[in-house]
């Protein structure tokens, strides 16, 4: 018996580690992964151009999903998809859930003396290399947004009232695990891995079993639309406030809780005992 395994992941706190962005501890898990043909999705708060450069340091060329489901964005060499319908950027094809970063921008500077929030938009390259702990390369990339805008509270937080504020302008505001999100009311990770999905079973004779893992409030539209919902703890080894059924709770933070929970997951399928394998879907 064969069956398809898709992989959605948030990173930061979740693949990788919340200080260093390391994924050493998940790297024999990816190995297995990659040995079995098993698309890894990345899903995260990162730019396009961040995910990129990510993707090529996971050895990855799998679509990918940017700025808390903004935007999928599919390699156009991709042998698995039919992404026709979707819209020529660059290298990729692109479906946009999210609106211009320039709206973002917009209704941001309307509100930002009212609640004192500063986001990236405001900030130098060496602030953000303060507040995120990213190389220089790296912060440069995460300015390169398309769909929102990462903020801090410089005062104590009104959240609510601000989310009341900018529901008028079609946004809401997420919370990942460094920052709030700014960005519109109709993308979230969980509507872009639903797209996702289709697209791969579409191809797909066999029922696609999928498996999200995230760590924070953001992550929670991903887990609630995959098969096998995963929470990976903060690094204060606390969870974030999600229930779901079914939902499994690594027992480490960061890529060394990434590995083993895909380790058991893929023991529970069995999936190298020769009962079940994966499917390739390359």
């Amino acid at each position: 018996m064969t069956f398809p395994l898709l992989i959605f992941t948030d990173l930061d706190g979740t693949l990788l580690d919340h200080h260093t962005y390391s994924f050493k501890g998940a790297e024999q898990a990816l190995q297995r992964l990659r040995q079995h043909s098993v698309p890894i999705i990345l899903a995260s708060s990162k730019t396009r151009a961040e995910l990129q450069t990510l993707q090529e340091k996971l050895g990855l060329n799998e679509p990918f999903i940017a700025e808390n489901g903004g935007g999928v964005f599919i390699p156009s060499d991709y042998p698995l998809l039919d992404s026709s319908s979707f819209e020529k950027l660059g290298v990729y094809r692109g479906k946009k859930f999210g609106r211009p970063y320039s709206y973002i921008r917009t209704v941001f500077e309307t509100v930002r003396s009212k609640y004192n929030i500063r986001g990236f938009g405001d900030m130098t390259v060496d602030e953000i290399m303060g507040v995120t702990g990213l190389l220089r390369q790296d912060a440069l990339l995460a300015r390169q947004r398309d769909f929102s805008e990462p903020f801090r509270f410089l005062a104590e937080p009104r959240l609510q009232e601000l989310k009341e504020e900018i529901a008028g302008h079609g946004l809401t505001v997420t919370r990942g695990g460094r920052f709030y999100h700014l960005m519109a009311a109709e993308q979230d990770k969980g509507r872009a891995v639903a797209e996702t999905t289709r697209l791969f079973q579409a191809g797909c004779p066999e029922k696609i079993v999928t498996i999200g893992l995230g760590d924070a409030e953001n992550d929670y539209p991903m887990l609630k639309v995959v098969d096998v919902p995963v929470l990976i703890p903060k690094p204060d080894g606390s969870y974030e406030k999600i229930a779901l059924r079914g939902l499994r709770r690594s027992p480490y933070p960061g890529s060394k809780g990434w590995g083993a929970v895909i380790t058991a997951i893929l023991d529970d399928l069995q999936l190298a005992s020769g009962k079940y394998e994966a499917q390739p879907m390359h």
